[in-house]
C-alpha cells in the first residue's frame, strides 16, 4: 500500500497530507451505521490518512471520532483531530466568552480528548462585529491548555488579515479550492504564505463531480442526490457552466489515462501540488474508495499536464471574488444552500 506523505503543519505537529473529512457523515450523504463507520476510522488511520477534519456543527460528527477513539485507544494515539468553532448565525452579535468555552467544552467531551489539536474558526457573517474578538478569546482558551492551535476557515484576504493584525495566532486556513475554484490564488494563498499559514483544502473534487461518470454526461439539474452535488453544481455554474466543465473534465481523463490513474485523483494531485497546501481534505462516508484514493501518491503531474489543465482554467468566468464571499451572502444562490444555527449552544 502506497505511504501517506506528512508534513509540518506547526513546530513539533505533522499531519497527514490527505484528510479524513467529517461533513458527509453529518447527514445528507445517506444512512450512517455507527459501528461500521468506526471501523471505517479505524482502517484510515490503520493506511496513514491519521488526520480527521471534523466540526462542532456537523451533527453527531465529533462524538462518533471520540466513539472511535475510545474503542481503539493505541490508533487515538496516532489520530490528529482537527475541529471548528462555528457560532450559530443568529447568535453572532452575542457571542461572548461563556459561549464560546461552552462550545469549546462540549467538544473536548465529545471527542474525549484534554485538548483540541486544532479548531478552525469560522464566522458566518463578517459584517457582523465581533469576529476578531472571537478569534482572542479561542486565543486565551489556547493559552488555558483546551486548544494546542488555531486555524480559519472560509475567511477571505481582508477580513484574515485583520485577524493577523490583532495578533490571533494562526497556523492553518481552510479555503475551497479546485480546479473550478480557483479564489485562493487571487491573494489568499500568497498572503498566507508571507505569514507562515499552511492551506488546508476541501472542494477538492468537487463532491464527486470530478469522475468519469459525468465525462459526456448531459447536464443535471435539482434536486440532486446529496448536498455536495447541490453545492458544487452552483460552483461549475460560476466556473462557465457544464460545457467548459465538460472540457476540464476530458483534459483530466486524459492526464488519467497517461498516468493510469481516475480523474478524481488527477484533481486532488493537482491541489495537493499547489504553493502552499498543506493538505487536502476528502470526504468519505466509508472506507470503499480508500485505496483508490492513497494512489494519488503514486504519481506526479508533470509540465505538460500543469499546461492542460490550465489550457481550460484560464477560459474560467468565475468564481469571482475572494474565498467565500459567494457564499457569504445569505440571499444569494450559494448562501440559499446553507444552514445556518446548527451549533446549538448556551
Amino acid at each position: 500500500m502506497t505511504e501517506v506523505p506528512r508534513i509540518e503543519l506547526a513546530p513539533g505537529y505533522t499531519i497527514s497530507r490527505l484528510l479524513k473529512g467529517g461533513w458527509h457523515l453529518a447527514g445528507g450523504h445517506g444512512a450512517v451505521e455507527r459501528q461500521a463507520a468506526i471501523g471505517d476510522m479505524a482502517a484510515f488511520v490503520e493506511a496513514g490518512i491519521t488526520t480527521f477534519d471534523c466540526a462542532d456543527h456537523y451533527t453527531a460528527v465529533e462524538e462518533l471520532i471520540g466513539d472511535f477513539r475510545a474503542a481503539h485507544p493505541a490508533l487515538a494515539r496516532r489520530n490528529e483531530v482537527h475541529t471548528k468553532f462555528v457560532p450559530d448565525y443568529d447568535r453572532l452579535a452575542r457571542v461572548d466568552r461563556a459561549y464560546v468555552g461552552g462550545i469549546i467544552n462540549r467538544s473536548l467531551r465529545r471527542l474525549r480528548m484534554e485538548r483540541l489539536d486544532l479548531v478552525q474558526f469560522h464566522w458566518w457573517d463578517t459584517g457582523t462585529p465581533g469576529f476578531v474578538e472571537t478569534a482572542l478569546i479561542l486565543q486565551e482558551l489556547k493559552q488555558a491548555g483546551k486548544i494546542a492551535r488555531i486555524g480559519t476557515t472560509n475567511f477571505n484576504t481582508a477580513r484574515l488579515g485583520e485577524l493577523v493584525e490583532a495578533g490571533v495566532e494562526l497556523v492553518a486556513n481552510q479555503p475551497q479550492y479546485s480546479p473550478i475554484d480557483l479564489r485562493p490564488e487571487g491573494g489568499l494563498i500568497a498572503f498566507c504564505q508571507d505569514r507562515g499559514i499552511r492551506q488546508l483544502c476541501y472542494g477538492t473534487l468537487a463532491g464527486g463531480f470530478f469522475a468519469a461518470d459525468w465525462l459526456g454526461k448531459p447536464e443535471p439539474h435539482e434536486p440532486f442526490a446529496n448536498r455536495s452535488l447541490t453545492k458544487y453544481k452552483l460552483i461549475i455554474e460560476d466556473f462557465g457552466g457544464w460545457d467548459l466543465f465538460q472540457d476540464l473534465l476530458r483534459a483530466l481523463d486524459r492526464i488519467a489515462a497517461k498516468h493510469a490513474v481516475s480523474i478524481p485523483l488527477v484533481a486532488l494531485r493537482w491541489v495537493l501540488d499547489r504553493p502552499g497546501i498543506a493538505g487536502a481534505i476528502v470526504g468519505a462516508t466509508s472506507a470503499r474508495h480508500l485505496a483508490e484514493n492513497l494512489r494519488v501518491f503514486s504519481f506526479q503531474l508533470d509540465d505538460e499536464d500543469e499546461l492542460a489543465i490550465r489550457t481550460v482554467t484560464d477560459r474560467r468566468t468565475g468564481p469571482e471574488g475572494d474565498c467565500y464571499d459567494l457564499e457569504r451572502d445569505k440571499e444569494g444562490r450559494h448562501g440559499r444552500i446553507m444552514r445556518y444555527n446548527q451549533n446549538v449552544a448556551g
